[in-house]
């Protein structure tokens, strides 16, 4: 199959700062090895997520081209996901949280290509093809989940995170990586995961990011659905995962009536889930989504959403009540006694939006230094400034190419040579233009004539704040892919040989007759003697022949590889 990136209408809207984590499937890099730990898995679930996933699971399966025996490649999960107005892109493991959420609002599924070695056949850690293709695809074909996560991609998006958010990221995905690469050290391991454990533990606010990540845990990931006595697996990581899927239903992991509650709930991702939330429906999910995104910045603006952006230190953007947007990396903020802001200021590149695309003439090139302005209104005059039209201006001696000082109920005092303004679609003034113009505040000098042209935000308050820029065009792309790749291991001779023996056996299934068995019987000979440590290929042959002989070779398996008896006798089982 061709190593490029097979593209279509959903793929092609994607902005560029997503399009970079993009990269080609590479379907030549699954070994037959590979095709067999995703047949066995596939069979196993199927067979037993019939019975105990949510009714959407096995139809899914079938509308989203996802096989049983095949490992599934982009180009033909993207041929039929674009019947249900979704397509799937592979990326390189784990990609940072709000790029993650904002595909998401792009109906687009982001699919980590690489598939969990044999040795993590029941659970990886890291993001598979096996958890994404066969998790995440099959329960969009519910049109209520689809939406839910078309929504919760939007919403999540726009969630402020912290430089702790980064910092955990990046360890988890290196600790995913590192569990699935070979030769990897024990000590290794260990010591990423106690950072991941500290980091995790570290006693810090929970920023928006993280509170949202929780709730795309509780649900996405690792959700149940229905009654919370007898409720059904909908959630990617216990579709994907033959071990929790079965463990999750257990008395012994506490069933908890999904609520808002459940952003407040961490997770430990490298071990099994001690409770799960149950909605009763996915139109719930949908409510508290909604619920919870009345608690964030980008609905409640004011000075606790400015606050965060601050803390933040990334770029974000602030509305204002007469849509004007400033994106850039806010650094200060002065309110008055009712908490409301009466100036901000951010540092460096900056570019003024309105209705997400940019302002012509005021991008980071007109502000390459940083942006600053009062809000709010002006002291003895019960008109608001957007409110102004040109009659009123003149009344209050706001003349184009004429001086003027006036002062803001906060104190704040502007002097300079009124220039211009730029009214928003509804007529309302959102930016006044001045030279030679001084801002001060009590005894502080906030903008001087030698920092240039003053351009006056205009709006009463902060409406809404949000991560990232209004208009993703404004800024060149800052957030690049991680430095930190997967590793591919090479296949020692020896691995080529077994590899092909799958190959065989593969083959072979496809067109099996008896006069096949004897041919599958030498294939079993040669595994007893150079490759006693294989069980998957010995059960695809039981699987073919139904050997006596096989069996019992099985069974005994069984005794000297304990770790594995249980996947034996489920294959035992399959047959």
């Amino acid at each position: 199959m061709s190593n490029t990136i097979t593209s279509n209408p959903l793929l092609d809207r994607l902005p560029p700062h997503l399009k970079q984590f993009m990269k080609p499937q590479d379907y030549e890099q699954y070994t037959p090895i590979n095709q067999a730990v995703w047949r066995f898995v596939m069979r196993k679930n199927v067979d037993y997520l019939s019975k105990v996933a949510h009714e959407s699971y096995r139809h899914g399966l079938e509308k989203t081209g996802i096989s049983i025996d095949e490992i599934p490649s982009m180009y033909g999960m993207n041929r039929i996901l674009k019947e249900i107005g979704w397509a799937a892109v592979a990326v390189d493991g784990f990609i940072p949280p709000n790029a993650f959420m904002e595909f998401q609002a792009y109906k687009v599924l982001v699919i980590a290509s690489d598939i969990r070695q044999l040795e993590n056949i029941e659970y990886t850690p890291a993001p598979d093809i096996i958890h994404e293709g066969a998790g995440h695809a099959p329960i969009i074909a519910s049109p209520d989940y689809a939406e839910y996560l078309r929504r919760f991609g939007e919403i999540g998006a726009k969630a402020i995170s912290s430089a702790h958010d980064i910092e955990i990221y990046e360890a988890i995905r290196e600790l995913s990586i590192l569990k699935e690469a070979d030769g990897i050290s024990e000590t290794i391991i260990e010591s990423i995961e106690k950072k991941v454990e500290e980091l995790q533990n570290k006693d810090v606010p929970p920023s928006e990011i993280a509170l949202i990540r929780n709730l795309h845990w509780w649900t996405v990931e690792y959700g149940l659905v229905g009654n919370i006595n007898d409720p059904k697996i909908y959630g990617a990581g216990l579709l994907s995962s033959i071990g929790e899927s079965e463990w999750c239903l257990k008395d012994e992991v506490k069933k908890i009536p999904y609520t808002i509650d459940a952003a407040y709930q961490g997770f430990d991702i490298t071990k099994p889930q001690p409770q799960l939330y149950v909605t009763p429906d996915f139109a719930y999910l949908q409510e508290v989504l909604e619920e919870f995104a009345n608690t964030m910045a980008v609905r409640k603006g004011g000075w606790r959403g400015l606050k965060k952006l601050i803390e933040s230190k990334q770029i974000g953007t602030i509305e204002l009540s007469t849509g004007l947007q400033i994106s850039g990396v806010f650094s200060q903020k002065i309110k008055n006694e009712d908490n409301e802001v009466v100036f901000f200021k951010t540092e460096g590149a900056t570019a003024l939006s309105y209705r997400e695309k940019e302002v012509i003439g005021h991008g980071v090139a007109a502000h390459k230094n940083g942006f600053s302005s009062p809000l709010g209104k002006l002291k003895g005059i019960n008109l608001a400034i957007e409110n102004m039209g040109p009659r009123d201006l003149q009344a209050y001696n706001f003349y184009d190419g004429k001086p003027i000082s006036f002062e803001f109920e906060s104190g704040i005092i502007v002097k300079g040579l009124n220039v211009t303004g730029i009214r928003n679609l509804r007529g309302e003034l959102m930016l006044i233009q001045f030279t030679e113009c001084t801002v001060t505040y009590k005894n502080e000098v906030l903008f001087s004539p030698e920092m240039g042209d003053f351009d006056m935000a205009v709006g009463k308050e902060i409406v809404s704040a949000f991560s990232g820029a209004a208009d993703y065009n404004s800024f060149p792309i800052i957030q690049k892919p991680s430095t930190v790749k997967t590793i591919s291991s090479g296949s020692s001779e020896k691995e080529k040989q077994l590899n092909s023996l799958y190959v065989e056996v593969r083959n072979i299934r496809k067109t099996y007759t008896s006069t096949n068995k004897e041919q599958l019987l030498f294939i079993f000979e040669n595994i007893k003697n150079d490759y006693p440590s294989d069980w998957l290929l010995v059960l695809e042959i039981y699987e073919l022949t139904k050997d006596n002989k096989v069996l019992e070779y099985l069974q005994n398996l069984k005794q000297t590889k304990p770790k594995v008896a249980h996947l034996i006798d489920a294959g035992i089982q399959l047959v």
